[in-house]
């Protein structure tokens, strides 16, 4: 699946912009603030229907103006190209269509290879809060096992239900918890099990992929459930603490407090790493998924990659595009030419973009 061209018209500082896309590694070369990540930004939009930078789409608004508006061209694997847009505005929200037509997430998902982006912004992933690596755990599930990609929005309907519950009872009135505690315990065992699989699947390529990017000592990804076992035995962890549940109007045990721990040297670099090392970790960790995808006979994710160079030894630039050059489409920003490696200035766009209009790689 190929991503073969992308128009932004308008977003942010992008004002008619299309670039048409190849196979392999295209370099988005120019000073900073010429618009290089709003154009990653753009692509993301149109393929995914948000922004990899903030909640709110608004914001991709350009100054003074009522929307933004991102398209991407996808050729799938026989060769049929489809067509996803994107648009915000601000008198009559947001819309994602396929081909024209409005569609569902999973039919649009279908239609797209997964993204993965490295972005300063990003390395939230390695060192914020648990539930940024809990939801990107659970889209490479479904990434890896499509028939699975459900397993999240169905737990959350669960926990969504007996904290309603509960907070019911804490309120006066009342209900059948058990109802939930069987439904939630259901959810969350299959959950459990497809997270775990997931990080058993990407440990190795991980620790690779690390030790090549430069993290001193043993690299690792270590998943920490706080509900383990069968749908039985959570259920019976749920009922052991009903009553303290029944106190605090919530949950207060299952997988929505479950934790991925990215260590190196056996520390967690969330509180112990560099940003240097946090950088290597989340591109450590962007390889894996991409690795063990592909050794899936999965579709490659599309790796869009801001300013990635920036921290890297010429040793470091030299091994990462190498991997990249391996199989699959990335796009990768830089200031300036030579802190990008030959081998991925083959297709080479310069920025900024308002001076040509429109750009091929």
């Amino acid at each position: 699946m190929l991503v073969t061209a992308v128009e932004a018209r308008p977003v942010r500082s992008l004002d008619d912009v299309r670039i048409e896309l190849g196979e392999g590694m295209v370099s988005l070369v120019g000073p900073n603030g010429a618009g290089k990540t709003n154009l990653l930004e753009a692509l993301y939009f149109a393929l995914v229907g948000r922004s990899f930078r903030t909640s709110d789409r608004r914001e991709l608004i350009p100054f003074g103006g009522q929307i933004a508006r991102a398209e991407a061209r996808v050729r799938d694997e026989d060769g049929i190209e489809h067509r996803l847009l994107a648009s915000v505005s601000r008198s009559e929200g947001r819309r994602h269509l396929l081909d024209g037509n409005v569609a569902e997430p999973a039919e649009l998902a279908r239609h797209r290879p997964p993204v993965a982006v490295f972005s300063p912004d990003r390395l939230t992933l390695v060192k914020g809060a648990p539930a940024e690596r809990r939801a990107h755990l659970d889209r490479y599930v479904a990434a890896r096992w499509p028939a699975r990609a459900g397993l999240r929005q169905r737990f959350g309907q669960a926990l969504a239900q007996r904290n309603a519950l509960l907070a019911r009872f804490a309120g006066g009135g009342g209900g059948d918890l058990e109802v939930w505690d069987r439904a939630m315990a259901d959810a969350a065992a299959a959950l459990v099990a497809a997270r775990s699989e997931a990080v058993g699947e990407l440990t190795g390529p991980f620790a690779a992929a690390a030790s090549e990017l430069g993290l001193v000592g043993d690299s690792a990804l270590e998943y920490a459930p706080r509900a383990a076992g069968s749908a039985e035995e959570i259920r019976a962890g749920l009922s052991e603490r009903r009553e303290a549940d029944l106190r605090l109007g919530r949950s207060s045990w299952g997988p929505h407090l479950d934790e991925l721990k990215i260590l190196s040297g056996g520390r967690p670099l969330r509180r112990y790493g560099s940003q240097g090392q946090q950088r290597s970790a989340l591109l450590a960790l962007l390889f894996a998924e991409r690795d063990a995808l592909q050794a899936a006979h999965r579709v490659a994710p599309l790796l869009l990659l801001d300013d990635v160079m920036s921290e890297l030894d010429p040793q470091r630039r030299e091994l990462l595009v190498a991997r990249l050059a391996d199989r699959g489409q990335a796009l990768i920003t830089a200031a300036a030419e030579e802190s990008v490696p030959a081998r991925a200035l083959e297709r080479l766009v310069r920025v900024p973009f308002a001076t040509t209009r429109a750009a091929a790689a």
